[in-house]
């Protein structure tokens, strides 16, 4: 099997995606897949690693840190050369063209969804009326195109489940999964100085709705807690959120590269504050959990559904209900809401996602195997 995964990343603080592709691709190579990465660059480069060659298109920067290829007949070029067996796109515009030649090749194509279009144009717009159309139409068109999608939680197969099946193009539900090497407990417990410790980490933008989290730990310090969020990373909201914070119990340390050195910071703290609504999966929330951290996230979206009872709690997407639920979780023992954060988090090992997308991958190129390509 030969594996080509194509995706259109952001800048240094895209966590998610990235670590999602690059865990996969690891994945494919360790079970002894062939695999070729092909993403957006400053020039064009290629670079072989363990994991197969990583192959940079030249592509201009379009904004908030982002690169956009926009001459997807260069990323073809690439795919000739290599000669997959199935191509995995995690990207829903500019990459379109790409399925039209696998299909004359009689190469399968699969879409990885990592966001929800709708979700995430209202969070970053907010606008609530006039968003659905278009949606709907990009999604009606990406169903037709490719041979499957792949969703990461009920949440996000909702987006697509009605559309996809009219076009009789199968929906896969694949969680992603966890380091959970690197994310892990504390040997020792910190002392305890009365301060109730949340942390939040991620892009800071729009999207991802960090305000909620600055605005909960106000919530609670106007209550008399004593409280303090550490906020790790960065993006275009910093500044906003940094006048929110004001004179709060809210201390910003930027984006942090090192894994290990996040890991532990998040591992220090009490609870962790994920509140987005319109969160697709939430790679942070597993990542707090696996360090015995748990998780307030809101009552919506796929967050909330990597959070149980036993790994933290969930509230509406406003800051007086997060903060009630922050507090509950609080309140129980320590060592049983961090053993149960872990637990939770060892259902997301990225062994079982590899798997599953590689017998997904296997399946779909044994069913374009008995079918002619299509003709130029």
């Amino acid at each position: 099997m030969r594996i080509a995964q194509l995706a259109n990343f952001i800048g240094p603080s895209s966590g998610g995606m990235k670590t999602a592709v690059h865990a996969l691709g690891n994945g494919y190579a360790a079970a002894g897949v062939e695999r070729l990465l092909v993403v957006p660059g400053p020039r064009d480069t290629r670079t072989a690693t363990e994991a197969g060659d990583i192959v940079e298109v030249r592509a201009p920067r379009v904004g908030g840190g982002y690169r956009l290829i926009l001459e997807p007949w260069r990323v073809i070029e690439v795919l000739e050369e290599f000669a997959p067996t199935s191509v995995e796109v995690s990207d829903k515009s500019t990459l379109l063209p790409v399925t039209g030649w696998a299909r004359r090749r009689g190469v399968s194509s699969l879409l990885f969804s990592h966001e929800r279009l709708d979700a995430m144009l209202e969070l970053r717009t907010g606008w609530t009326v006039g968003i659905a159309p278009p949606v709907d139409l990009l999604n009606r068109v990406l169903a037709r195109r490719f041979d499957g999608i792949v969703v990461t939680s009920d949440f996000a197969r909702r987006e697509f489940q009605s559309i996809a099946s009219a076009a009789g193009t199968p929906v896969h539900q694949v969680a992603l999964g966890v380091d959970l090497d690197t994310f892990r407990p504390l040997a020792a417990e910190r002392p305890e100085d009365g301060t109730l410790r949340l942390v939040h980490f991620g892009r800071l933008s729009r999207e991802k709705s960090p305000e909620l989290a600055v605005a909960t730990a106000l919530s609670l310090h106007r209550r008399g807690v004593s409280v303090q969020l550490d906020v790790y990373g960065d993006g275009p909201q910093r500044e906003d959120l940094e006048r929110l914070a004001a004179s709060g119990p809210v201390v910003f340390h930027g984006h942090v590269s090192d894994r290990s050195t996040l890991a532990t910071a998040v591992a220090r703290a009490d609870v962790a504050l994920s509140p987005c609504p319109g969160e697709t999966f939430g790679l942070a929330v597993l990542e707090a959990l696996a360090s015995g951290t748990p998780v307030v996230t809101a009552n919506t979206g796929g967050a909330r559904e990597l959070v149980d009872r036993s790994s933290g709690d969930w509230a509406a997407p406003e800051p007086d209900a997060l903060g009630d639920a922050v507090l509950r979780v609080a309140a129980r023992p320590t060592g049983l809401r961090r053993a149960g954060s872990r637990r939770r988090a060892e259902k997301f090992g990225w062994d079982r996602t590899v798997e599953a997308m590689l017998a997904l991958h296997r399946d779909l190129a044994d069913d374009r195997c008995g079918l002619v390509p299509e003709s130029a």
